[in-house]
């Protein structure tokens, strides 16, 4: 896969760190933003090795756009919280031998770690004692996210454990990675972090998702397109998406419509069982996984986009990068009313009720039925990420970072 690689000015094209990238919740280069954070670093004259977890037929080493990558075997799908600590345990051991590998040769300066889960912080930990510098890249609140995943079922000490592993995270760091304004108002609050260790870096689509075109696709006269692009968990909402779409046949005498389910997840057997339930077979089509590039495609093609994560303190408090993705392609969306979605996507929205799956197919059908505020909802979300959120905008804070975590360094090892 050939990924195309932008001059970026202002950069300076004299650094020489060598940084390795941990991901272990996805494989790369399928995880978007350790992608666009790679490759602008590559840009920027940093030597870029990255270890995450196999995916698909892709060899085990290989060289991507400047990008060493060092994959280790995948564990099966966990299906309980014994298979998560199983998966996160042997993974930490996995990419730690695969960071001796890399210390060894081609070395690295900085680890940039991006979670969950946040016990990558014991690797960390260690090799700040060689005199590693330490970022900590916080993608999810995985606090919020056990509970929002295991509700009344978890424990009450497995959640306090993963209190204090991000706490740990935020202490340990030399800087801070956030994805918006809530993440981190709460690391100062809980990891008690100061706010200049702290750089905002938005998930944002890069210029080859935003000009990507649809391709032809059959539909029926006068049907209208509904799309979801985007994990497919427990914490997703899609049940409540389909709980919507059953009201809208069932209720409001709807049946003009499609829904795309673009993506899979740990819930895809359930929400599939659900869709056969409820009776929705004739209106819901699934994906399965698939690339950056057919996502984009199948929202080139899409008439509204649906974001149905309901309201809890994980998901209020998160960014959805498929909001910014549906935005990209000029897309009106439906979504709850949580904080972040309107921080996120603002005008080009329209927002139901939280958790209230009658009003979020009053919305959808509302968009149905009117062209022309389709069209200025997705005109106002394209303006907004061709202005503010597409990765252009964002990677200059991600450098912004670096430069702060190199400032830090001593004499002798901060670069020429």
């Amino acid at each position: 896969m050939n990924f195309i690689v932008r001059s970026i000015e202002g950069m300076n094209p004299i650094r020489r760190n060598r940084v390795l990238l941990i991901v272990e919740n996805h494989s790369y280069p399928e995880d978007t933003r350790v992608l666009h954070e790679a490759q602008t670093l590559v840009v920027s004259g940093y030597q870029v090795s990255v270890i995450c977890p196999a995916r698909s037929k892709r060899p085990w080493r290989e060289k991507i756009d400047g990008v060493r990558v060092f994959r280790y075997p995948s564990p099966a799908a966990p299906k309980r919280l014994w298979g998560y600590l199983w998966e996160y345990g042997y993974s930490l051991a996995m990419i730690f031998l695969n960071s001796l590998c890399v210390s060894l040769n081609p070395g690295f300066d900085i680890i940039h770690v991006a979670n969950p889960p946040d016990s990558m912080v014991f690797m960390a930990a260690f090799y700040k004692l060689f005199g590693k510098r330490f970022i900590y890249d916080h993608h999810d609140l995985v606090p919020e996210l056990y509970n929002a995943r295991f509700g009344r079922s978890g424990h009450r000490l497995i959640y306090r454990t993963l209190v204090w592993l991000e706490k740990l995270s935020c202490v340990l760091a030399d800087q801070i990675i956030t994805t918006n304004q809530s993440y981190k108002a709460l690391e100062i609050e809980r990891g008690h972090v100061q706010a200049e260790r702290i750089t905002i870096v938005r998930n944002g689509p890069d210029d080859q998702f935003i000009s990507i075109d649809s391709e032809p696709g059959a539909r029926q006269l006068g049907q209208t397109i509904i799309a979801y692009a985007g994990t497919i968990g427990f914490q997703d909402g899609v049940e409540y998406l389909l709980r919507a779409l059953q009201h809208m046949v069932g209720d409001m005498g709807r049946t003009d419509f499609l829904c795309l389910l673009v993506g899979d997840g740990d819930a895809l057997p359930m929400i599939k069982s659900m869709t056969v339930e409820l009776g929705l077979t004739k209106f819901v089509s699934f994906t399965g996984w698939v690339d950056s590039a057919s996502v984009a495609r199948h929202l080139s093609g899409a008439d509204i986009c649906v974001s149905p994560e309901p309201s809890n303190p994980y998901n209020d408090r998160s960014t959805m990068i498929k909001i910014m993705e549906y935005m990209a392609k000029g897309k009106p969306i439906v979504a709850f009313d949580l904080l972040e979605h309107r921080v996120s996507a603002e005008g080009a929205a329209l927002f139901a009720r939280p958790n209230d799956i009658r009003d979020f197919a009053r919305k959808i059908v509302a968009l149905m039925d009117d062209s022309e505020q389709r069209n200025r909802l997705g005109q106002l979300g394209k303006e907004r990420i061709e202005k503010e959120l597409s990765w252009a905008h964002q990677e200059k804070f991600l450098l912004h970072a670096y430069d702060k975590i190199n400032a830090n360094c001593s004499p002798n090892e901060c670069p020429k």
